[in-house]
């Protein structure tokens, strides 16, 4: 951060900003031309001014009196209209470049790893992708394009002023070096405030949005007031940080006033002066030149122009300080390469062979949460994970499905090494059903299609009615376009559960993922869920991952897997043949009252 606000223009940066404009730069050379032209238009009514005074006014020319004002009013016309134009163009140029930016933003970030949001707090993420965006819009609205404007604007009016009497002009100056050092130490005070706010903005920005989800565990725990006294200290640190912010502002501007009024008192005083000097009289007289009160007056109203945009340029000096502190964050994001590597092409048709080589995988370093992992599960076969948590049996979809990448060892699926599929194919091809559902805000033909064109209504209803949810779902408002409002807060958890089976029944995956999927659900919905696990089954190649050990007897085969290691391989009957084994222990825990029997069922070859 220091390296971008410590220049007046980080250039690097601002040429990547300026990458953006690049669609644009018909706006772009149109919105800074009008800004030239206003700085020349500026300049001429002063000099119309001094005119009206010294020509038509002093003289009683009641006729070029009233062609000057016309022509002033005119020039105030174009005026207004170059500004109408100039700041509609700037703005949408702004727009244009921050659309452009946050659609890259959310196409970088939807293709980052599940690592990156494991170590990134959501509350930061929106405020880059929001608030520091607009920040960028700033540049070309208040910053860049103005400061160029206002800069020209202030020189244009010093060299007129030099030209039309330096001696006048520079009695007038004199405050400036003052004026402009206590606008460099405003500029130096207000920048480390608004990198303050800004900081202040992403924790409270990441306060409310971990709050807000997390609701309902703290009225569960009624722990409103103390969670209410952490806002109020995260609130405070905001209001602060504002609150300085406007001090400086407080004293800049009076201090602007002061040195403002200082150069009227002294133009007022040389200029009067002069003029009503008998030399300077007799000096007007034979050579017809001089300081005149049309001059004074033009003094005045360039004075007041040079004033103006000095007042504004330390800040928009930092608007366009804080685009570049913003551009920096959200480039910073952009440069992030924590995205699953995408180099593979093979889109070839898959189903359903997967095999795990020697695999080995760790979230953070080698703190190995998975260790040597080797199965094989053949086209139509059912896999079950169990082991307690912890083991690694979510990771081992996790990596399936290459949010995270292996360490060491080779996942193939087809005999095509998943290094080797386009991402997006390979993850279309595994239909996942998690515990934790997510529905978005929206219908519930929607949140099954998740938007997919090529999913009809049609295809929708057929899934539900084979998931046996169509009749719940026809209870509900509306049907189909029943909008089940934020993660699904209108629906129990079973009927959130169906939803995603018919999710992943209208996709036709390849291969089925079943992580939890009827631990937290009622008996008679677990009945539906499980008619449901039996139709996406068909013809799949399905891995499930269970702790009601009850829920995949049927397996083709059982891994149990104990902190990252495979301990056992096996059908049910095969694995409950094991003397204390890992997976006869889990099996007792869960169904301790029928120990006597089990191990009776045994000794008769009776099938559990």
């Amino acid at each position: 951060m220091a390296e971008v606000t410590g220049k007046a223009i980080d250039w690097r940066l601002l040429g990547r900003v300026m990458h953006y404009v690049k669609p644009y730069k018909s706006i772009f050379a149109i919105g800074a031309f009008l800004t030239v032209f206003l700085a020349v238009v500026a300049l001429a009514q002063p000099i119309l001014m001094q005119k009206s005074v010294d020509d038509y006014i002093v003289v009683g020319n009641y006729n070029g009196l009233v062609m000057i004002a016309c022509l002033m009013i005119g020039l105030l016309i174009v005026q207004t209209v170059a500004q109408y134009w100039q700041t509609f163009l700037t703005n949408a140029l702004g727009e244009s470049v921050i659309r452009d930016l946050r659609i890259d933003v959310f196409n970088h970030v939807t293709a980052m790893r599940l690592r990156y949001f494991d170590r990134t707090p959501i509350g930061v993420l929106i405020t880059r992708t929001v608030s520091d965006l607009e920040t960028i819009a700033d540049i070309f609205s208040e910053g860049l394009i103005s400061i160029i404007g206002d800069m020209l604007l202030v020189i244009a009016i010093i060299v007129c002023m030099l030209v039309k009497d330096w001696k006048l002009g520079l009695i007038t100056l004199i405050p400036m070096p003052l004026l402009f050092l206590s606008t460099y130490i405003f500029k130096e005070a207000i920048k480390s405030s608004f990198q303050e706010v800004r900081t202040q903005v992403a924790q409270l920005n990441t306060f409310l949005a971990e709050h807000i989800s997390g609701m309902s565990i703290i009225q569960y725990f009624a722990r409103e007031e103390q969670e209410m006294g952490k806002f109020m200290n995260v609130n405070r640190k905001y209001r602060d940080a504002n609150i300085r912010s406007n001090w400086y502002y407080s004293i800049f501007f009076p201090v602007v006033e002061i040195l403002f009024s200082i150069s009227i008192g002294l133009l007022v005083w040389y200029g009067c002066k002069r003029i009503l000097s008998d030399q300077q009289m007799n000096s007007l007289s034979a050579t017809g030149k001089g300081i005149t009160p049309g001059t004074v007056l033009a003094f005045i109203s360039l004075l007041n122009l040079l004033f103006r945009p000095i007042r504004q340029l330390a800040d928009k000096f930092n608007t366009l300080q804080m685009g570049m502190v913003g551009a920096d964050r959200i480039f910073k994001v952009l440069d992030t390469n924590d995205t699953a590597p995408n180099q593979g092409k093979q889109t070839i048709p898959i189903t359903g062979d997967i095999r795990f080589k020697d695999v080995w995988f760790a979230y953070v370093d080698d703190n190995w949460v998975l260790k040597n992992i080797n199965f094989h599960i053949r086209p139509g076969e059912t896999l079950a994970l169990v082991g307690a948590t912890g083991a690694g049996k979510s990771s081992t979809i996790n990596i399936l499905n290459r949010f995270y990448e292996i360490g060491k060892g080779e996942i193939t699926v087809d005999g095509v090494n998943i290094d080797d599929y386009e991402v997006g194919y390979l993850r279309s091809r595994i239909g996942t059903v998690i515990q934790d559902v997510f529905l978005f805000s929206d219908t519930i033909a929607n949140n099954i299609s998740l938007n997919n064109p090529a999913i009809t209504r049609e295809q929708i209803i057929a899934a539900a009615k084979d998931v046996g949810a169509h009749d719940f779902i026809m209870r509900l408002p509306g049907g189909y376009d029943y909008n089940v409002m934020e993660r699904g807060a209108t629906l129990s958890a079973g009927q959130a559960q169906l939803i995603s089976f018919i999710r992943a029944l209208v996709y036709n995956p390849a291969i089925l993922v079943l992580d939890e999927a009827t631990s937290s659900v009622d008996t008679e919905t677990e009945h539906l869920i499980q008619v449901a696990i039996e139709k996406l089954m068909q013809d799949r190649t399905a891995i499930v991952i269970a702790h009601r050990l009850s829920t995949i007897q049927s397996a083709d085969r059982i891994i149990v897997l104990d902190h990252g290691e495979i301990k056992e391989t096996g059908t049910h009957q095969e694995l409950l043949r094991i003397e204390d084994g890992y997976y006869r222990k889990l099996y007792d825990l869960q169904f301790n009252s029928a120990g006597i029997v089990l191990n009776q069922d045994l000794k008769d070859g009776k099938d559990l």
